[in-house]
């Protein structure tokens, strides 16, 4: 079986009793985990231990919390009041979990789904947002992966055009993987709004509902969005149901472009509601 996982966030204890509900074997099955593996939870070191300890059992992608913990342990980020990561910085095994999360994926295609953490802009394809997510897996794996954490955080440029390069061009395309909620129809990225899809800013759109978009009819999970919450349309897939806020983890059984079921488990996570 084949199963799709929305954000852990380090509640591995809520992983660790879904895995149980699904009966996984690594050995048998294979968990697709969409992003946000650790941070704001109580247990990111176990979830990052039992992630890599499933060895080829597990795919997983990295969303702006992971990435948080890399730049965390090259000093390009300084800890925010409710991160909970630097436990993984003190550990004995800190520096081979950093090269595992490191080699983690931005996009995959698999099981006829798209997945991402966060979502798309209109102008990109399936393969352009393959391409766009293999141009930073290539950075996060190279030798100038400080450098390039250094220089990752910004909102800028906030707008899509084929004609980025270096550094822009890999921030664009870090912003859209792993922070997308609003975009209009031009790929411009509104970064300030994180309500549900109903709270668009004016000549804005979830990125799901952007006039024209190339990935229309590809389906496509996604994690990020906790207020969104649980959302399943024909082709489109949102699994962050919020299970470090209190709310539930969910995963989705999967294959050939369809989700066949959804299984949750309760999470006893009471945290404040945040990206």
């Amino acid at each position: 079986m084949n199963y799709i996982i929305g954000d852990l966030q380090g509640c591995c204890d809520a992983l660790e009793r879904l895995l149980l509900k699904l009966e996984f074997s690594p050995s048998r099955d294979h968990l697709y985990v969409l992003g946000d593996l650790v941070n704001r939870g109580p247990h990111s070191l176990a979830t990052l231990r039992k992630l890599q300890a499933l060895g080829g059992g597990a795919t997983c992608l990295l969303g702006n919390h992971d990435l948080h913990l890399l730049a965390l342990a090259c000093g390009a980020r300084k800890a925010k009041r409710d991160d909970t990561a630097q436990e993984i910085l003190a550990a004995p095994d800190r520096d081979a979990l950093l090269d595992w999360l490191r080699r983690q994926h931005m996009a995959r295609l698999e099981q006829g789904w798209l997945m991402v953490h966060a979502g798309v802009v209109p102008q990109w394809s399936t393969e352009q947002t393959l391409l766009c997510a293999g141009e930073v897996e290539s950075m996060l794996r190279g030798p100038d992966l400080v450098d390039f954490l250094h220089a990752m955080y910004a909102n800028t440029p906030d707008k899509w055009s084929p004609d980025l390069q270096g550094i822009e061009r890999l921030r664009f395309i870090v912003n859209v993987l792993t922070r997308i909620r609003f975009c209009d129809a031009k790929g411009c990225l509104d970064h300030k709004t994180k309500d549900g899809a109903g709270s668009a800013p004016p000549g804005f759109f979830p990125w799901f509902d952007a006039p024209g978009r190339k990935t229309e009819g590809q389906a496509i999970a996604f994690g990020h969005w906790s207020t969104l919450g649980l959302m399943q349309r024909p082709h489109l897939l949102a699994l962050d149901t919020g299970c470090v806020w209190g709310g539930r983890l969910s995963a989705a059984r999967v294959e050939a472009g369809r989700a066949q079921e959804i299984i949750q488990v309760d999470c006893e996570q009471a945290q404040r509601p945040g990206e």
